[in-house]
């Protein structure tokens, strides 16, 4: 091809260099990062944030990535296994954790966000010598087969008991002035972002409503 007036590229390497620059624009950040990685370039870092926040009770200072994700942390920096990686898009709630009371899914909340906080794992819940109420309820009425689930299952279980408590209504309570019941129809609503794939479900139920139960004959 010639080359362009006034200038000493040709039309050609102008068409080519052009190409490149689209492609490179439309291509992800994760993607140019794992082509840059290909190419054996140093692929572009973040200087690491510092954190820190109380999980079961013990104050963690960590430095992150600041966009480790809360679990990520939970696994990989502080080793606490129990809160189990399954999506990673908040849809199954395997990675279900306590954040200052309240459930949450880990993988979708970043590590830094937290400063402060107060977390607990299944690990903050009880010991094999002295198990929590629901942990030991799931293990009486055989509310795990696979156990992949279960911590998550645990942790959201004992959210639910306290919402119901606090008299907060879900999207099956029917008179939203009253206190909600403790029934299979809240219980079953309320956890029904956490997955069990082994089909657990009923015995899940039988384990909330007994803990439950007894914790409303205490008070």
């Amino acid at each position: 091809m010639e080359d362009l007036p006034g200038t000493k590229i040709s039309r050609r390497d102008l068409l080519i260099a052009g190409a490149l620059s689209a492609t490179a624009a439309a291509m992800p950040p994760v993607a140019m990062a794992q082509a840059h990685a290909q190419d054996g370039a140093p692929s572009p870092s973040l200087p690491p944030v510092r954190c820190a926040f109380t999980v079961n009770g013990v104050r963690q200072e960590l430095s992150l990535d600041a966009r480790t994700s809360l679990l990520d942390a939970l696994r990989e920096h502080l080793r606490l296994t129990g809160t189990k990686k399954g999506c990673d898009h908040g849809q199954c709630g395997a990675c279900t954790v306590l954040l200052d009371g309240r459930r949450i899914n880990s993988c979708l909340t970043l590590a830094v966000m937290h400063e402060g906080a107060q977390i607990t794992t299944i690990e903050g819940l009880g010991t094999p010598d002295k198990l929590h109420p629901m942990q030991a309820a799931f293990i009486k009425n055989d509310g795990y087969q696979c156990g992949y689930c279960t911590p998550g299952q645990i942790c959201s279980a004992l959210a639910v008991l306290d919402e119901i408590r606090q008299g907060k209504p879900s999207h099956v309570t029917q008179d939203l002035a009253a206190r909600p019941l403790l029934s299979v129809e809240e219980i079953r609503e309320r956890m029904s972002g956490n997955i069990c794939r082994c089909g657990a479900y009923s015995n899940i139920v039988d384990a909330i409503t007994e803990v439950g139960g007894a914790a409303g004959r205490a008070a």
